[in-house]
């Protein structure tokens, strides 16, 4: 669930509006905002009832009824400003930088995750502007000290970036027209719901906590606490026995099974940032949205628990798209054009 302030193609929120979204926080406060749930957890993301099981399976068109509610997408260029919230190698950051910057990178060998992204601007706003082309990689901030401890709850996580935006040096900046915030916690700091009912989720800041209305997105690192969950398929639930792990393409399993979810939320961010543009489901609290769709799926065939048709390569690391220089696993998202989940590595494109 999310929500952000863009100046340029949004005018100043009038009374009704500000109204709306202000009780609509109040009651986002009571009941949390679930916005992914990983496979294999099979508790639904919306509360439609048809919104179960059968939205897991690649050709479940007849089942889902996505609509546009009339709110903004993102159709300003994207930057996003990661914070680093603990302790985090070099080779780590590398390799969730270089999936960031590959989402403009259209020189990519395919399948690209580019050409993944293309499907994320398939989807428009009211007035026929389709979601940008361009996502690119801004200012970061390291907090390396865990200045908010390693235990971290929903509206924590938002103290978090207002110390970001707010730090006497270097604070990262105040960006509400097309800055995208993206803190990501190390694998030893707690988060509320995470592992249990969540492995990222994206929201919007408060004014009465951060000073200002800014999308963001958290994703943390499961390797310590719920690899099996967060990091499927490179890493196995124990109560799935013989089931093995696939080799992760860049040799971290945490940060393979993370780059997944960074896409997820990115893509619900630029497709539902107010809670009222794509959504599939009745109520707006609870949406289902693009990428929950398709949760679990990565290939032709995905569903259940098959992820679909994957490419293994030469050391027999397994992935679907490519970036710049690395290759990736992502899973798909909900194609409104055709009605169904759809990624760039489908067999039948």
């Amino acid at each position: 669930m999310r929500q952000g302030s863009y100046a340029c193609r949004f005018p100043a929120l009038s009374v009704p509006v500000a109204l709306y979204l202000t009780v609509l926080s109040l009651l986002l406060l009571i009941t949390p905002s679930i916005a992914w749930r990983p496979w294999p957890n099979h508790q639904t993301n919306g509360s439609d009832p048809i919104y179960g099981a059968s939205k897991k399976y690649e050709g479940s068109s007849e089942f889902v009824h996505l609509k546009y509610h009339m709110g903004p997408v993102l159709t300003a260029n994207i930057t996003v400003h990661t914070i680093w919230y603990g302790t985090w190698a070099k080779a780590q950051k590398k390799i969730i930088r270089e999936f960031i910057s590959s989402f403009s990178a259209v020189n990519s060998k395919p399948p690209s995750v580019a050409q993944w992204w293309k499907t994320v601007r398939l989807y428009t706003d009211q007035t026929g502007a389709n979601i940008t082309r361009s996502v690119v990689l801004g200012a970061e901030k390291n907090d390396r000290f865990y200045s908010h401890g390693k235990s971290l709850t929903r509206l924590s996580i938002q103290s978090v970036i207002k110390s970001a935006v707010t730090a006497n040096t270097k604070p990262l900046p105040i960006n509400a027209q097309n800055g995208l915030y993206l803190l990501l916690t190390s694998a030893d700091v707690h988060v509320q719901d995470f592992c249990g009912q969540v492995c990222g989720f994206h929201y919007f800041t408060f004014p009465s906590i951060v000073g200002y209305t800014l999308p963001y997105a958290w994703v943390g690192n499961s390797a310590k606490q719920c690899p099996g969950v967060c990091a499927y398929p490179f890493a196995v639930p124990d109560y799935i026995p013989g089931l093995k792990p696939l080799k992760a393409p860049n040799g971290d399993v945490g940060v393979d099974g993370m780059i997944s979810v960074i896409g997820h939320e990115i893509a619900e961010l630029a497709t539902n940032p107010l809670v009222n543009a794509w959504y599939a489901g009745q109520d707006p609290s609870f949406p289902v949205e693009i990428a929950d769709l398709c949760e679990g799926i990565y290939g032709t065939g995905g569903g259940g628990s098959y992820t679909g048709q994957l490419t293994e390569d030469g050391d027999g690391a397994t992935y679907n798209i490519n970036g710049i220089r690395r290759r990736f696993l992502v899973q798909w998202v909900w194609n409104h054009v055709v009605s169904y989940c759809t990624g760039p590595n489908a067999l039948d494109q």
